[in-house]
């Protein structure tokens, strides 16, 4: 790769020296990941990883993919570059674990105006962390410059996860009863999600997001708006082992409204106690400074809320009890009950 550079190719724009420099940069950050089953190393065409399949009856692969979207706006006009990594993987994981299955391995796609090595290597590190914090493997991935088509200094990043269950215990919400309890885990922030709407109540690309705000506990805006999105798969896994979850909600895009349902099964309805909802400081804000409705709110973001679970009523405390040693701030809000629709919040 030393003599590998080509002018031509360089005066288009694209310098294939400066992606073999960046990959240099990352692999610190790569070997973070490292864990049982990755084989080789960065450089080859494929990401190689052996599954553990003891104990497995019938293991099914689950696979997620997701970007971070235009939160990463937010990172680029603060040009700080290390924590939407952390959304990506996020993003990719937390829909994974909602099936019971547990991530095995990530890899990371980079679309970029400029590549400049240091940069990709901030954005990967932050991608290597999210993994730490997953407990899965980071295999691969690629960097695209993408001159002419994208600003020096835009870009776009993107991946997705695979990950193993045994089929007998997949979640599929067919368990799920009148009378079983919602839990919320608590989210750290506005996560990935809803971000067109936040610039555009925020007027981001004016405003100064670097100064305090007492809405936000003296901090400054870009601080709240980057915080990265909550990594569930290590407390989620220790709960499945021992108590028995009916149905998880990833709370996403379309946030309560369009999530939570879909853990649901017709007939039965997930009813929401409003007043039990911790809604985090930066909603309030969002819902204040751009007139946003609460019914709209609540279709659009988080509100506090990363993620829900169900599980029998009798189990209430055992779950609150693993999540919470697990450093997850858990706790009830809602119940289960028969009705057509299948969310209310009341």
């Amino acid at each position: 790769m030393e003599n590998s550079r080509s002018e031509a190719y360089a005066a288009a724009g694209v310098d294939i020296t400066a992606g073999y420099r960046g990959v240099q940069l990352m692999k610190e950050h790569v070997a973070r990941t490292v864990i049982p089953g990755v084989i080789g190393g960065l450089g080859g065409f494929g990401g190689l990883f052996a599954p553990n399949l003891q104990g497995m009856k019938e293991p099914i692969l689950v696979s997620g993919t997701d970007g971070v979207g235009t939160k990463q706006r937010i990172a680029q006009l603060l040009d700080r570059h290390d924590t939407v990594g952390i959304d990506c993987v996020a993003m990719c994981v937390n829909d994974i674990i909602c099936c019971g299955a547990k991530p095995l391995f990530f890899l990371d796609y980079i679309a970029i105006g400029k590549n400049i090595p240091e940069k990709v290597a901030e954005l990967v590190a932050g991608v290597a962390e999210g993994c730490v914090r997953a407990g899965c493997a980071l295999i691969g991935g690629e960097t695209a410059e993408h001159p002419g088509t994208m600003a020096p200094e835009d870009y776009d990043l993107a991946g997705f996860s695979v990950g193993i269950v045994d089929r007998e215990k997949i979640l599929d919400n067919t368990a799920m009863r009148a009378g079983d309890i919602v839990i919320a885990l608590a989210s750290s922030g506005v996560h990935s999600n809803g971000f067109s709407l936040v610039r555009k109540v925020f007027d981001v690309e004016h405003a100064d997001l670097k100064a305090p705000r007492a809405e936000l506990g003296g901090r400054s805006l870009g601080d709240a708006l980057l915080e990265p999105t909550r990594i569930y798969v290590k407390p989620v896994l220790a709960l499945l082992e021992k108590v028995p979850v009916r149905g998880i909600s990833h709370i996403t895009g379309g946030g309560f409204y369009e999530n939570i349902p879909r853990s649901v099964p017709d007939g039965l309805c997930a009813r929401i106690d409003r007043k039990a909802v911790r809604v985090l400081p930066v909603f309030d804000l969002i819902a204040k400074e751009g007139g946003v409705s609460e019914r709209d709110m609540f279709n659009t973001f988080n509100m506090g809320v990363g993620m829900s679970l169900v599980v029998p009523a009798d189990r209430r405390e055992e779950a609150l009890a693993i999540l919470r040693d697990q450093g997850e701030e858990a706790w009830v809000i809602g119940e289960i009950v028969q009705a057509e629709q299948k969310i209310e919040i009341v």
